[in-house]
């Protein structure tokens, strides 16, 4: 008796489990999966990474709960798999970013890996110790994983080294865009073959972005579980997994079947089976009768919501158009987006430049002018008016010889572009840091007048406009070189048009970690002070060749360069902070006065910080050196509100707000 009940239960068991398995949660719910680490459920979206205000470390995973049948008991053979899913990374400060994330099959359900470069799936201390497939989303470079850059897509075989990667640059791909990325992973049993599709839209792209010609039978066992995983370290970068289909196909003897897999733990895989009724012609034209007299205004609903739905988006794009029109009809002029597309070969992934918060950056050469300019194409479509009314609104009514330039701009299609002149040298983080890597340091002169030109556009804005400009995020990355290594101010997206009289509020911190001013921090307050401090930082980085923030020593401690600094000040060798690369090819003078301005425009009180204006004056030598004390003064904030209430409602009645971050 028991050994027959035995015989059913395992005979049972194998029809299961070689049945394919499909499941697709459009939301998630506890019901369905198993978090481990710091992950999280939020609104039927699971984060996978700590959401913190300021940078961490953190690593967590996501694992389906019923391991998944990958072999056929039939045939002995591993079967093919597909899994869709839809995920972000989104990061408050961009400049902070890494690690990533990754999909994996595990022979068990405890697969949780360590902070950082691990990605959540390698525990640091036992290397060996978990076993995995994964195709790993990799947002940062780690030499110590051979990683090729920040911004690939690899597979992973029990090892973080991967077996192949590509540049998800060559599908128009950026893993920090914040945009909602769709990725498919194929794996094709019978060719021996895995692929990996990439795309903005949730439309499978034609062609993969990776292909890998790989037995995977070596390395999946009869039952795996699948999952997600990622992890961060000294960031604020998040991971979210939206929605995720998975099935399993090619067992043999599965037939065609009209219900749902029973492995299916959709919300809408319940199955109900029609009773059996003997054959009425009254029936059935009852049934008829029934069905169009419930679809037919069901139909006719569905219709008129889609049509309300279009004309909205079309009114809504048309006005937008026109304002845009009537806010710049003498300023900068209006290309139209076929122009662009030809400039710039259909957006051909080969002509990105770059990306920043707002979108993809594009080298675009114009024929009929035998000129080249720069493209910036919006990935966030309508959801980044805001950004582009703020650069066009600002930019082009400012003119500076340290400001990049806006020559037109674009809204056609759904797309926002924005139009500038090319700058050749790129950003001054790729020069200070990436060609460092490679031999070539920048050279001494071209620092030092990187800082001066810097400090000249500050003051223009900040006290020679008509209307006060506030920048709030001047970083490396937003400092641009023309062809003479000139600096030119861009990416005016959390920039802030005030009257000079009025007292500058923000609700909201916008900007980069490293570059924040601490009462910014603390208060939201955008106010000149705030840029001289992120200015401050940047010159400090251009004199030591060191991060804002990076980290040091084996045990990778993260050292604020500020600190760092006045710590070498008070001990009396501030000219150790030095870049080291530049091998003492600078003068000792400038050296020492660039170090002490940065000091000074890094003072935690802000009231203490020069102006832009006298900054300029002792860069150019027309005025003394301000005083810096051996020891970085402390700062405590008041518990008070920093304005009245009659002076917050005062002022932001009439406050231009450019953009709410």
């Amino acid at each position: 008796m028991v050994s027959n009940l035995f015989l059913i239960f395992f005979n049972f068991f194998l029809l299961v489990s070689s049945q394919n398995c499909t499941f697709d949660m459009q939301s998630f719910t506890l019901r369905n999966f198993t978090l481990l680490g710091d992950s999280y459920l939020r609104n039927g979206v699971v984060g996978l990474t700590r959401e913190l205000q300021v940078p961490s470390s953190s690593s967590g995973s996501l694992i389906y709960n019923n391991p998944i049948s990958f072999l056929d008991q039939e045939t002995k053979k591993m079967v093919s798999f597909s899994t869709r899913f839809a995920f972000s990374v989104y990061n408050i400060n961009p400049s902070s970013y890494g690690d990533g994330l990754a999909f994996f099959l595990s022979p068990d359900n405890q697969t949780l890996g360590s902070p950082g470069g691990f990605l959540g799936l390698v525990n640091s201390s036992q290397l060996t110790k978990n076993k995995f497939v994964a195709v790993e989303f990799d947002t940062k470079q780690d030499l110590h994983f051979n990683d090729p850059d920040d911004n690939h897509v690899g597979l992973d075989i029990d090892s973080l080294i991967s077996i192949k990667t590509a540049n998800l640059m060559l599908a128009g791909v950026d893993l920090k865009s914040r945009n909602l990325i769709s990725s498919w992973i194929d794996y094709k049993s019978d060719e021996k073959k895995l692929m990996v599709f990439l795309s903005y839209s949730s439309s499978k792209p034609k062609r993969p972005i990776l292909i890998v010609d790989i037995d995977l039978s070596e390395y999946v066992k009869e039952f795996m579980y699948v999952g997600f995983a990622a992890s961060t370290e000294g960031s604020t970068e998040l991971h979210t997994i939206e929605n995720w289909r998975f099935q399993t196909f090619g067992f043999s003897g599965v037939k065609p079947r009209s219900n749902r897999d029973p492995h299916n733990v959709s919300d809408n895989s319940v199955v109900v089976k029609p009773p059996i009724v003997q054959d009425s012609g009254h029936k059935h034209h009852r049934s008829l009768g029934l069905v169009f007299g419930i679809g037919g205004p069901v139909f006719f609903c569905v219709v008129l919501v889609a049509f309300g739905w279009i004309s909205f988006k079309k009114w809504r794009g048309v006005n937008t158009e026109k304002y845009l029109k009537a806010e710049l009809v003498t300023g900068p002029r209006q290309f139209s987006y076929r122009e662009l597309r030809t400039a710039t070969r259909g957006f051909h992934s080969s002509r990105i430049i770059g990306n920043g918060a707002f979108g993809t950056v594009y080298k675009a050469f114009f024929m009929d002018s035998n000129s080249i300019a720069a493209v910036k194409r919006s990935k966030h479509r309508h959801e980044s008016k805001t950004e582009f009314g703020a650069e066009l609104s600002i930019i082009a009514c400012l003119r500076h010889k340290n400001l990049v330039q806006l020559q037109g701009w674009c809204i056609e299609k759904g797309e926002l572009l924005l139009v500038y002149d090319f700058m050749p040298n790129g950003s001054l983080d790729k020069v200070l840091y990436q060609e460092s890597e490679h031999g070539n340091p920048l050279k001494w002169p071209y620092r030092y007048n990187i800082a001066v030109g810097l400090a000249s556009v500050l003051t223009y804005l900040h006290q020679e406009c008509e209307q006060q400009v506030i920048h709030r995020d001047i970083k490396a990355s937003n400092i641009m070189l023309d062809g003479s290594y000139n600096a030119r101010l861009g990416d005016f997206g959390l920039a802030r048009l005030m009257d000079h009289d009025k007292s500058p509020v923000s609700t909201l911190t916008a900007g980069t970690m490293g570059y924040l001013a601490p009462e910014y921090l603390q208060y939201g307050k955008a106010t000149e002070k705030t840029d001289v401090f992120s200015y401050g930082v940047v010159i400090l980085e251009v004199a030591c060749g060191r991060r804002p923030i990076e980290g040091e020593g084996s045990g990778h401690e993260m050292v604020n360069l500020v600190d760092w600094v006045w710590r070498l000040y008070s001990e009396g060798r501030i000219i150790d902070a030095a870049d080291k690369r530049l091998k003492e090819d600078f003068e000792e003078e400038e050296m020492i006065k660039l170090l002490l301005v940065g000091l000074s425009c890094a003072n935690p009180d802000s009231a203490e910080r020069p102006c832009m204006r006298r900054v300029f004056q002792i860069l150019n030598n027309e005025a003394e050196p301000i005083f810096v004390p051996k020891l970085k003064p402390t700062l405590t904030f008041s518990t008070s509100i920093p304005l009245s209430i009659d002076d917050i409602f005062s002022d932001s009645e009439d406050e231009l707000e450019i953009r709410v971050d």
